[in-house]
């Protein structure tokens, strides 16, 4: 008997559960993605910003850079991942982010032989020459360039890893299981996130900045020996049994029984088919008002602490830690919209949206976590760590509603669009909290009771706030109800 004609009177109860292990393995590619590209965000304010002359707008320059690259990347690895598959797209993707997380490690090397045409040298020779070049301003430019290069190469490989992991996704787990599934890999985000700062601040004063990158990017050589061995397509996979092929596959056993039943074709989607949809804005305008909020708390919470709190990177390790702790409770939002499909009985999207309403409530205390922190700094950190638990649970379920809407040959490709709407806004956050932090730094701004720099990250938190109300309003009025995509 072919497996895929068992009778979908199996249960989750006597199916197998190899799916699990399939999913452990996209959040700890996950995890992986998000510790390499924190490594700059937890060095260069100690290490590498003394060494090479930065000011907070060349930081914000080269993340706001990253942003584009990564954005523009999204677009074109969903459509790699669709025409390579998951196997090959995958392993592409974690194979160049991992060349381009260690390539950061040479940037002061490059730095070096570039201005002094001494190039064989080691990495605490490469800073002995520096520290000699009168020429600050030729050191600024050649360094950010370098970097800018090596983040290019990095956000080219991360931009499959959501694709690849939500196409994944969509082949191992049925739609009911699908937020909760996702919610759990994209976890991974928060524990890298969490595991950063207490581990690349470390090996970056023990052995230099140049080694946190190093390490930290050859664990994704690591993980694709793993994925080799253990991906496969579940129909084709011999871990996965009869009982749990049914099981993954009980969306399309159902659909097959209706009426006007259409099998999905494996033609290839077109960018142009993709946009005649709402369906596909809508994802792309979530995607556009929120992705920004995680990255900059990413990317600026450890300025933040250094800015207005005067902690270096070992001190702000404890508190970077409990912030993304509280984002952990992130995996209660892939749970939640499954609590409103099989409780409530309604559709799968009708319980992503509500649950998303829900979570976009929850950054609105970001409006009242500078004016707590005169009070403590842990009062903002327990404030952008619900935030950021809020956005998890927000991303983990607009993620899901691809694969409600669109066939499987064509998730990764509107995926890598609503990545390049994120990426667009997380590009202007970015690049304005460098701009606006290096203004009010130097007029010592006030507004609303605010001075200086804690004035700009006000304004900044304060925009972070609406965003997820926006963007749901905006969402729920394109698709206002459950209407997944039969013609393409």
């Amino acid at each position: 008997m072919n497996k895929s004609e068992v009778t979908m009177n199996q249960t989750n109860k006597s199916a197998g559960k190899y799916r699990w292990s399939i999913c452990a393995l996209l959040f700890f590619a996950t995890t992986i993605n998000y510790l390499d590209r924190q490594v700059l965000s937890l060095t260069w304010s100690d290490f590498i910003a003394p060494e090479f002359h930065w000011t907070n707008n060349d930081y914000g320059n080269i993340t706001a850079l990253f942003s584009i690259f990564y954005a523009v990347s999204l677009l074109f690895a969903g459509r790699f991942v669709d025409w390579l598959d998951t196997k090959k797209g995958f392993l592409w993707a974690i194979g160049i982010w991992s060349f381009g997380a260690c390539l950061h490690a040479f940037c002061g090397i490059a730095t070096s032989g570039i201005i002094t045409g001494n190039w064989f040298v080691g990495f605490h020779e490469s800073r002995d020459i520096i520290n000699t070049i009168n020429d600050t301003g030729m050191v600024i430019n050649v360094s950010v360039s370098l970097f800018i290069f090596a983040r290019f190469i990095l956000a080219i490989g991360e931009a499959g890893n959501f694709p690849a992991a939500i196409k994944t996704t969509a082949e191992y787990f049925p739609k009911k299981d699908r937020a909760f599934s996702t919610s759990i890999f994209n976890a991974g985000a928060t524990v890298g996130a969490l595991a950063a700062p207490i581990s690349i601040p470390f090996i970056a004063k023990s052995f230099g900045w140049e080694m946190a990158f190093i390490i930290i990017g050859a664990l994704g050589f690591v993980w694709m020996g793993f994925w080799v061995f253990m991906y496969e397509k579940p129909e084709k996979h011999k871990r996965v049994s009869a009982e749990e092929l049914a099981y993954i596959q009980q969306d399309d056993i159902a659909d097959s029984k209706l009426a006007g039943y259409v099998p999905e074709t494996t033609t290839k989607v077109s960018f142009v088919d993709c946009f005649r949809y709402k369906q596909t804005w809508a994802f792309a305008f979530g995607k556009f008002m929120t992705d920004g909020v995680w990255w900059f708390f990413l990317f600026w919470t450890p300025a933040y602490l250094s800015s207005v709190y005067g902690m270096d990177s070992t001190e702000a390790a404890l508190p970077l830690f409990v912030l993304y702790m509280i984002t952990l409770l992130s995996i209660i939002g892939g749970w939640l919209p499954t609590y409103f499909v099989e409780k409530k009985g309604m559709n799968p999207y009708e319980g992503r949206m509500k649950a998303m309403l829900i979570f976009a409530f929850f950054p609105l205390l970001a409006l009242i976590a500078q004016p707590l922190g005169y009070i403590s700094y842990w009062l903002p950190i327990i404030i952008i760590g619900i935030s950021g638990a809020a956005h998890q649970s927000w991303s983990a379920n607009i993620f899901t509603t691809v694969g409600d809407m669109f066939p499987k040959k064509a998730i990764a490709t509107i995926t890598g669009i609503g990545g390049l709407a994120g990426g667009i806004g997380s590009t202007l956050i970015n690049k304005g909290s460098g701009v606006l932090f290096d203004y009010t730094k130097e007029t010592n701004m006030h507004f609303l009771g605010f001075q200086g720099i804690e004035a700009g990250y006000f304004i900044i938190f304060s925009i972070c706030a609406v965003c997820y109300l926006t963007g749901w309003v905006v969402m729920k009025s394109l698709v206002p109800k459950y209407a997944p995509i039969t013609d393409l």
